[in-house]
């Protein structure tokens, strides 16, 4: 898991960081209200998706994807050393544009969010979606639940493993790409999704040709 520590000296990745485009301006009201904590991936029980457009959807999506990338990248060091098919370049190559993209989201999100809370958000249940104070930190079975990695595998069945279960987390980042598309108003952030769709998808056609070699 060493690699993880690497994300912050990347260069800069092909995604631009448009740091221009601004996120909406937060509503400045508090909520004092407390709440139970949520179990559910994103507070909004709707798998993937983080809740509805507002001015901290940018804000809660990034957090999202941030985790899920992060799941992505410890789910590929489990086979870095695998070669036929190429399972291991696969998830090299996939390791390293994620980290990259996890990288650049960062950046957006100390730009455009500043006053945000340095840990990951979610929208908080009833909270309303235009304000920081409608949001609730991510917990650690939500954390869990987007990075998506599960038990470990052992070292007879890791190949299997990593190939069946970056097809379902891929799936999983696409279902967010979709919902960003359709509920944010950032340029920056619609042309992030844009890229998941078109490279995921191509990743999960090569994740399956291998599968079917792997079997």
């Amino acid at each position: 898991m060493g690699r993880l520590r690497l994300i912050t000296g990347l260069i800069p990745l092909a995604v631009s960081v448009a740091l221009g485009a601004h996120a909406p301006a937060l509503a400045q009201q508090h909520d004092h209200h407390h709440h139970h904590q949520h179990h559910d991936v994103h507070g909004g029980g709707h798998g993937h998706t983080v809740g509805p457009a507002g001015a901290t959807y940018d804000l809660r999506w990034i957090d999202a994807m941030v985790q899920h990338h992060t799941g992505a990248l410890r789910m590929g060091e489990f086979v870095f050393d695998i070669g036929q098919p190429g399972v291991g370049a696969l998830a090299k190559r996939i390791w390293s544009d994620q980290a990259q993209e996890i990288r650049a989201m960062g950046q957006w999100r100390k730009a455009w969010y500043p006053q945000a809370p340095v840990h990951p958000v979610v929208l908080r249940p009833g909270g309303d979606p235009n304000s920081l104070a409608g949001l609730q930190r991510m917990d650690a079975e939500q954390v869990a639940a987007m990075q998506m990695v599960g038990s470990p595998p052992s070292p007879a069945s890791r190949v299997t493993w990593f190939l069946e279960g970056m097809i379902e987390h891929h799936g999983g980042a696409l279902q967010m790409a979709h919902d960003a598309l359709r509920n944010s108003t950032n340029p920056t952030i619609q042309r992030l999704a844009r890229q998941i769709i078109v490279a995921q998808r191509k990743e999960i056609r090569d994740l399956r040709s291998m599968l079917r070699l792997a079997r």
